[in-house]
């Protein structure tokens, strides 16, 4: 192993490392986001299909980002463990590491695919694919499918971070574009072509996760920094209680989407019937289809952000190991200007261009209803994304210190406590437009507190006393 591989994080500057970093970061998180969006968009347009569609996307949806975010908890995990044992010269640890965490994602992703292959039915129920008999059908049809790939999926989404930790974002970009681009190309052949519906938005989706699974696995023998052999696939339980902690916070910034769509899917299907206008069964689904299409912009939104913040990972994680918090410090500054500048432009696209957003989804071939409920949704449920980028990119820069316990301790308070929280409490109060306003409640809450622990970590960077 090359111990020097790596030393360019300690000494070229930060803005160069942050553009190396985080750029092929946001694409890999932006093309990950896309599968299940680009999936939507092509039902959506399907006559065929519609909003039934749409709203079966939106149940489904979900399940694919617990996969996702169990898999990014090892992947981010592994990545912040890997850069802190490079910047230490603890060459053995890093590479026994990435080992343990791929046998632990292996291990897992046929766990889930076993879960949801059995409790397929329930699963569904619980995140509102029930509203109605003709989404419940495309909603089993997707999920049948999806549930096949899961096990690629979650390798190829592991294995990226870990790629990353290698100094290698480039590589890791390519590999998630390939399979994302075999998807795009797949959707419109199946969907309109084939006319194989939910089964072939899936089985797109399932080719396209494939070649992102076998590239990451070819790179994974032809690693730089991190030299892998058949040494490095024992299982080490004491480094994977070391690494895991480091994703948790990973885990949870996806894990909230599922979180918040199961419970708005929930509380939608509860407060539309009992709505005015929506408990008619003919338009029942429209809240569900809408608000899923909110929140599939929104995860592109935080793909961004995520990115941004995930990109920095290695690079603050070898500069603490090297016990460079002046670097690190260089790095929070920009780090937050730059959350800031993405959130003041989703901003303004989501204010000024909601009619827009909504046509991408086959908003013309809807009723007047879905419009209108749908620019409603993007003004005010997205509000306050200029907060919720700063709120996200604190949880990760926390991780990315090693600080796990504060990190996870700030994603559950945000995640679940305010995000699931006022999604269920606000309704009572405010009926359907209740969800609608819970998500900009739970981000001005979150960034009182997000930023009394950011201004004590500069504080402790300036003062040199902070420890990894």
């Amino acid at each position: 192993m090359n111990d020097n591989s790596n030393s360019f994080m300690e000494n070229l500057p930060i803005g160069t490392l942050m553009r190396k970093f985080s750029i092929p970061c946001i694409t890999s998180l932006l093309v990950a986001a896309l599968y299940n969006i680009v999936d939507q968009i092509f039902i959506a347009n399907a006559a065929y299909l519609g909003s039934y569609g749409n709203a079966a996307n939106t149940a489904i949806f979900p399940l694919t980002v617990v996969a996702l975010a169990i898999a990014v908890m090892f992947g981010d995990g592994c990545c912040t463990f890997v850069s802190l044992s490079l910047g230490r010269k603890e060459d053995e640890s890093a590479h026994r590491d990435i080992g343990t965490s791929v046998i632990a994602v292996i291990v897992t992703s046929l766990v889930v695919t076993a879960l949801y292959a059995i409790f397929q039915d329930p699963i569904i129920a619980m995140f509102g694919g029930t509203i109605n008999d003709e989404t419940f059908a495309l909603s089993k049809e997707y999920f049948t499918w999806i549930t096949v790939g899961i096990p690629f999926y979650m390798f190829g989404q592991a294995l990226n971070p870990i790629i990353r930790s290698d100094g290698s974002p480039k590589f890791a970009m390519a590999s998630t574009l390939a399979g994302a681009v075999v998807n795009i190309i797949l959707d419109p052949i199946f969907i309109y072509v084939c006319q194989w519906g939910m089964m072939g938005a899936a089985v797109a989706t399932i080719l396209g996760q494939i070649l992102t699974a076998i590239l990451s696995a070819w790179y994974l023998f032809h690693m730089k920094a991190v030299k892998i052999s058949k040494s490095s696939f024992a299982f080490h339980f004491n480094l994977l209680k070391k690494s895991v902690p480091l994703g948790i916070t990973s885990l949870l910034s996806q894990i909230s989407i599922v979180a918040s769509m199961a419970a708005v899917n929930n509380m939608v299907q509860k407060y539309a019937a009992l709505d005015p206008v929506f408990s008619d069964p003919e338009v029942s689904h429209i809240p569900m289809a809408v608000l899923g299409i909110v929140l599939k912009f929104f995860q592109i939104m935080i793909s961004v952000v995520v990115g941004l913040a995930a990109g920095c990972i290695p690079i603050v994680g070898y500069n603490m190991g090297a016990k460079r918090s002046d670097r690190v410090k260089g790095i929070l500054t920009r780090l937050m200007i730059c959350e800031v500048a993405v959130g003041a432009v989703f901003l303004l696209i989501v204010e000024c261009f909601p009619a827009v957003l909504l046509g991408i989804f086959g908003a013309a071939n809807e009723s007047e209803l879905y419009t209108e409920f749908g620019i409603f949704a993007f003004r005010v449920h997205l509000s306050m994304v200029i907060l919720g980028c700063v709120n996200k990119a604190s949880f990760i820069f926390l991780q990315a210190l090693g600080k796990a316990a504060a990190s996870t301790i700030l994603s559950l308070i945000r995640e679940i406590a305010f995000g699931v929280g006022f999604t269920l409490v606000l309704p009572m109060f405010f009926g359907l437009n209740g969800v609608v306003y819970s998500m900009p409640v739970a981000e001005i809450c979150t960034f009182v507190i997000a930023a009394i622990l950011l201004m004590k970590t500069y504080r402790s960077l300036n003062s040199d006393t902070l420890t990894a």
